[in-house]
Order: C-alpha cells, then structure tokens, then sequence
C-alpha cells in the first residue's frame, strides 16, 4: 500500500522521544517518571486503566494540552522549538468522531486536510474515503451515516494527510470486527513503510509485527 509517508531524516535514531513526564490532573497524578522512544516502524501501544493518562499523553504530544513536566524531544530537538514541524509530520486522531455532521464525508475531509495547510485533489480525496469502504458515501451528509461510517470519515485522513507519525487514541470505537482487522493492517502497512503509531485501545491487538505495550499507572 502506498502511503502519503513524507521523506524521512533518520530511521535508526528515535525521532520522539520522552524523558520523564509528569502530569497529573484535579490534583491526581497521571504518569510520572515516563520515558519513551519511538523510532521509524515502531507501534507502541499505550495500556493501563480509564484515567490513567492515555489520552493525556496523546493530546500533550497533538499540542492540545501543555499540562505536562519533562522533556519532549522530535529529532533530536526539544519539541518546543519544532512544534511546526512535528504537526506538519504527525497525525492525531481523537477519541471522537472527528466530523461535522452537517457536511459530506467529502467536504468533512477536504476540511480536514485544510485545517493542516494541504490542499489535497478531490481524486486523492475519492481515493480514501473509497480506500476505508465510503465509496458509495461520498456526497452523504454525515448525519445520516451510521457510528461506524462517521469513524470511518476520519480514518480516511489516515490516507490523504502525509504524516510519519500517527497517534491514534481509541480508533477501533463503533468499528465492526471487519474494520477492526482492516485497521490492524492499515496500520501494520504504515510501520512497513517506516511510519511510527502511538496509539491506545481497549482491543486487544492481533498484528502480524512486533508491538510495545507501555502500561501506564492507576491514577492516584
């Protein structure tokens, strides 16, 4: 499968890396004391209990939240200063559905894509949604689709928005067990072609490659 994957600069030293994050919310601790690196074909999942700080982490690295102590360094640079370039790089994908019910799946994509300063061709738009099983979906206003079209909507970025970084928090929700394994190799061809996942789940996972696990602590 060919990916929007862009040039990569390295792909044997990390290019995330954390070192000793902390953070804590309503006065509760998260995580503390975290480090973690993630290099080109890494998928690391990140597991522990509801308010353990899963999705923290993943809104911190999106810079959607700056709760957070330690260090966050992307290739070889503190993240502070490359924050540009991380976004331009990397794909978050949260917990919701990530659409506008009142547009098309084709112009909630086509949003998408502008919100990240990519102007991608309809064609390469047809293309995914078509990729992710809405082909037949295309003009349809998303209030009328299913859970499951509507996550599959913002899964189609996974194929028009070019990133070497995905971060995935909870993709599998109102997905059925086609999709599920349909997402498990997407993102196995990704990591294939030197792409980096961060993601959480409640699923247990079946990839055919190997796969982190990074069990986060109870909240406390």
């Amino acid at each position: 499968m060919r990916w929007p994957l862009a040039a990569r600069v390295s792909l044997s030293s990390p290019d995330l890396k954390l070192h000793n994050l902390y953070s804590e919310r309503d006065e509760r601790v998260l995580f503390a004391g975290l480090s973690l690196s993630v290099s080109a074909g890494d998928v690391v999942q990140l597991a522990g209990p509801n308010g353990s700080g899963k999705t923290t982490l993943l809104k911190i690295l999106a810079g959607l939240s700056s709760r957070y102590e330690g260090d966050i360094h992307w290739r070889g640079e503190n993240l502070i200063t490359q924050r540009e370039d991380f976004r331009q790089h990397s794909l978050y994908l949260g917990h919701g559905s990530g659409i506008k019910a009142q547009l098309t799946a084709l112009e909630n994509l086509r949003w998408s894509c502008a919100v990240r300063g990519q102007h991608v061709a309809d064609t390469d738009l047809h293309r995914a949604l078509t990729t992710v099983g809405l082909g037949d979906f295309i003009q349809q206003p998303c209030y009328s689709l299913s859970a499951g079209q509507q996550r599959r909507v913002n899964l189609a970025r996974l194929f028009c928005c070019p990133a070497q970084l995905w971060l995935l928090d909870e993709p599998f929700t109102a997905i059925d067990q086609r999709g599920v394994a349909e997402i498990e190799q997407w993102i196995c061809d990704f990591a294939d072609n030197g792409g980096m996942v961060l993601l959480t789940t409640h699923h247990p996972l079946s990839l055919p490659r190997p796969l982190r696990r990074i069990e986060l602590g109870r909240a406390s």
